[in-house]
């Protein structure tokens, strides 16, 4: 983009000088804008005259990185194939498995993006980029039809996948199919619902239809957090399961790297892929990923002794990671991002299990059903501190009243938060919930609650925060920590994990992955009876955890995914997050910072191309030593 913000790519500069000659509307221009592959936020702000590189997620201090719109390569020109040896990086929350689409952690998702790909993948600033395709379809090409009903793919020619078998439209078919098969367990199937039909014209071209037409054609089979393409052949003549239990474990894929070995929910080491596309690439010849510990003595590995390239999710309170970083071995790298620290209730029963199940979702939370005791819960939560002690505060760490941040297109001007503990006790006061000692009680029923996350200092020193703020309301609350590894792993078995969600409160971080954040927005939609809510009939896979059942909101979502105006999209965004925080569904704490690293200083951090819409290895394959 220019110093003036005008586009001068190819054909968005020509849309771009249409629209401002006059000769296409508003309207028109922000179609085939984002028909061109830009993200709609970014279309929304070159519209309205904004600075691009704030499109998306805007940095809000003058040494904030910008926004990339491309994929990051410098210094791979001239470099060879697995020359630069191991890269050695602690992900201090483990890998439980390495399959994408059952993937309910982000630990286990971005483990699996050094092996496994999408059609297409998301630069920072949210612009589509192509990964497995020859060019990105637009309206302009024809690649995406003029209704908005129907997207075509030309796959790269000569692609193959890491045991040398080609890749082809064949394997995105059988991908569709396998995420719309129950039996899987997909997490992406809502993602993966409004579409029709995939077919493969031909071995390298695939058609994509859909129910109706849809702003979100680029949604399915884009973005490594929520896209992969698994290869047919792997399945074929096996038993479903046991074929998915492999790929669990050693996944066959078209990234740069492939696994060489894999201990659950401890290490991953991985080698070159020798059949990855572009020859010079990877640099690295393995990759040690290595879980356990926690994010400060990860930070420490890095930053005081140089022992690790890189450490993942540094949440650890911002004055220690200062100090660490004085040792000079390394720095604190991350762009602003999309992801909310939050406060989540249930609102189910997970002490009942009449209906053979806990947390059933026909079964009312006894106090938290209350809109009252949420709101008060609400009123008491001091957002304040906790950004500004635990996390590295403002301007780029900010207390938020939303659950949609980061993309300014949808940020919504209709919402506050306040922090009154006597405004809180006196809404309870008028809700019949009485004082009797220390706790109150309705109806025989006690507000006792019992409020989980997952083992990190920052999560424990804001577990007391609100523990003592709480109190104040006479609510009794019980703290519990599980092993983060435990806490956000995949597995239907483990009754620990957040989708289960067999307690009263919980807290962590999620956020939006797309510029057009549907699967997001997923978290608060229920569904055809219920049918998007996590349970043991869908092997708690489904999106919405929170068993949250609100029919003004599903009425909205299922309308934005049909909408083919663009304008409209952004305001039901903004709509659904209103109801959310309207609702007290939720209280949002801190819109975080994307993918927060450690940073060894010999690794080349221009390449690394963290993003709030991919994960954090998604560009390894260009990933590089400094000079």
């Amino acid at each position: 983009m220019s110093e003036n913000n005008t586009p001068e790519r190819g054909r968005l500069g020509e849309v771009y000088a249409a629209y401002r000659a006059g000769q296409i509307d508003r309207r028109t221009f922000l179609a085939r804008a984002t028909a061109l592959g830009l993200g709609l936020p970014v279309a929304l702000f070159i519209l309205n005259s904004v600075k691009v590189d704030s499109a998306v997620a805007a940095p809000a201090a003058q040494d904030a990185p910008a926004l990339d719109s491309t994929r990051p390569t410098g210094g791979t020109e001239a470099q060879q194939r697995g020359a630069g040896g191991e890269l050695k990086i602690l992900q201090w929350q483990a890998a439980t498995h390495l399959s994408n689409l059952v993937s309910t952690g982000t630990k286990d998702t971005i483990a699996a993006s050094l092996i496994t790909e999408p059609l297409t993948s998301f630069a920072q600033d949210g612009t589509l980029l192509p990964t497995l395709v020859s060019e990105l379809p637009s309206v302009e090409n024809s690649g995406v039809s003029a209704d908005f009903t129907t997207v075509t793919y030309k796959l790269l020619p000569d692609v193959v996948w890491s045991d040398g078998q080609p890749f082809t439209a064949d394997d995105v078919v059988f991908t569709w199919q396998w995420i719309m098969n129950e039996a899987n367990q997909s997490v992406q199937i809502e993602l993966y619902r409004p579409v029709a039909n995939v077919e493969a014209v031909d071995p390298l071209t695939v058609k994509v239809s859909f129910t109706s037409p849809t702003l979100a054609w680029y949604v399915p089979f884009s973005g490594s957090l929520n896209a992969a393409i698994y290869p047919k052949h792997f399945w074929d003549g096996k038993d479903l399961q046991a074929a998915n239990d492999e790929f669990r474990k050693a996944p066959i894929g078209t990234g740069p790297f492939v696994v060489e070995s894999f201990t659950e929910n401890d290490q991953v080491t991985y080698i070159v892929n020798e059949n990855y596309r572009e020859a010079t690439k990877p640099y690295f010849a393995r990759v040690n990923l290595k879980g356990g510990g926690d994010a400060a003595s990860a930070a420490q590995a890095v930053l005081q002794t140089g022992d690790w390239d890189l450490a993942w999710n540094m949440q650890v309170e911002q004055p220690i990671l200062d100090e660490m970083a004085k040792a000079g071995k390394g720095s604190i790298y991350g762009v602003p991002g999309t992801n909310v620290e939050r406060v989540f209730f249930n609102n189910s029963n997970p002490d009942d299990e009449s209906t053979g199940e806990r947390s059933d979702k026909d079964v009312p939370h006894p106090v938290l059903s209350d809109k009252a005791v949420r709101q008060a819960i609400s009123l008491a939560t001091d957002r304040d501190t906790i950004a500004s002690q635990f996390y590295a505060g403002p301007p780029i760490e900010l207390p938020t009243a939303n659950i949609l941040e980061g993309i300014p297109a949808y940020d919504s001007p209709n919402t506050s938060y306040d922090f009154n503990i006597d405004k809180a006790n006196q809404l309870l006061d008028e809700a019949g919930w009485t004082r009797d000692g220390g706790t109150r009680s309705k109806d025989g029923v006690e507000i006792k609650l019992k409020y989980f996350t997952s083992i990190n200092g920052v999560r424990q020193k804001t577990q007391a925060v609100n523990k003592k703020n709480w109190e104040e309301l006479g609510i009794e609350i019980t703290l519990g920590q599980v092993d983060a590894g435990v806490f956000f792993d995949s597995a239907a078995g483990n009754d620990q994990n957040a989708n289960h969600f067999f307690r009263d409160i919980q807290m962590f971080t999620n956020g939006a992955s797309s510029t057009f954040p549907t699967l997001y927005m997923l978290g608060w939609y229920a569904g055809p009876d219920g049918s998007n809510i996590s349970q043991k009939s869908n092997g708690w896979s489904g999106q919405n955890s929170s068993r949250y059942q609100n029919p003004e909101y599903d009425r909205i979502f299922e309308e934005l995914i049909k909408t083919t105006d663009v304008e409209a999209a952004a305001g039901m965004f903004i709509q659904l997050n209103d109801i959310v925080i309207n609702d007290y569904a939720e209280i949002p704490l801190v819109q975080r910072a994307a993918d927060k690293l450690a940073v060894l200083n010999t690794l080349n951090k221009a390449n690394l191309s963290c993003s709030a819409f991919e994960a954090t290895y998604w560009n390894i394959a260009n990933w590089t030593r400094t000079a």
